[in-house]
């Protein structure tokens, strides 16, 4: 398998791309997280153009919570269900300490995204950012899951 794995800096992104990570950015204030105080923000842009947000929303019942990437996502896929995810930006802040690299997505997150590149037949770009400017970028999920489970096992 190819590795795509691009480290640049917020600054060499495009303007869209740009765009997409400042929306997650923004999105981390929006995040509900009294228990873990890890905020997430995820922001998707779908093949016509659009740009959605999410942010992880817990629970005191910890296995309620979810993450800002899946909200996005599914966000996405009720608003806008015949329109495919062309790019995923996570952002992750932690209040406690300064996150010095990105954050990627939790195991659950990756089998979603891995869905949505079934779902639509086309691969997710995520571009991952932390609180300082480091950036990564993954072409697909399968960069991150390359032995995903998916609906040919079924």
């Amino acid at each position: 398998m190819r590795n795509s794995l691009n480290q640049s800096q917020y600054s060499q992104l495009n303007l869209l791309d740009q765009a997409l990570v400042d929306k997650a950015v923004a999105m981390t204030d929006t995040a509900y997280a009294p228990y873990s105080g890890f905020l997430v923000g995820a922001a998707v842009q779908l093949n016509n153009g659009v740009v959605l947000g999410g942010c992880n929303q817990e629970n005191a019942s910890y296995p309620l919570c979810m993450c800002g990437e899946r909200v996005a996502l599914y966000n996405a896929a009720a608003n806008y269900p015949h329109q495919s995810v062309v790019s995923l930006a996570i952002v992750a802040r932690n209040p406690r300490k300064k996150l010095t690299q990105p954050v990627s997505p939790c195991g659950a997150c990756r089998q979603v995204i891995a869905e949505y590149e079934s779902r639509y037949g086309s691969d997710i770009r995520i571009i991952l950012k932390g609180e300082t400017n480091d950036v990564i970028i993954f072409d697909t999920i399968k960069e991150l899951l390359p032995y995903g489970f998916d609906g040919t096992f079924l």
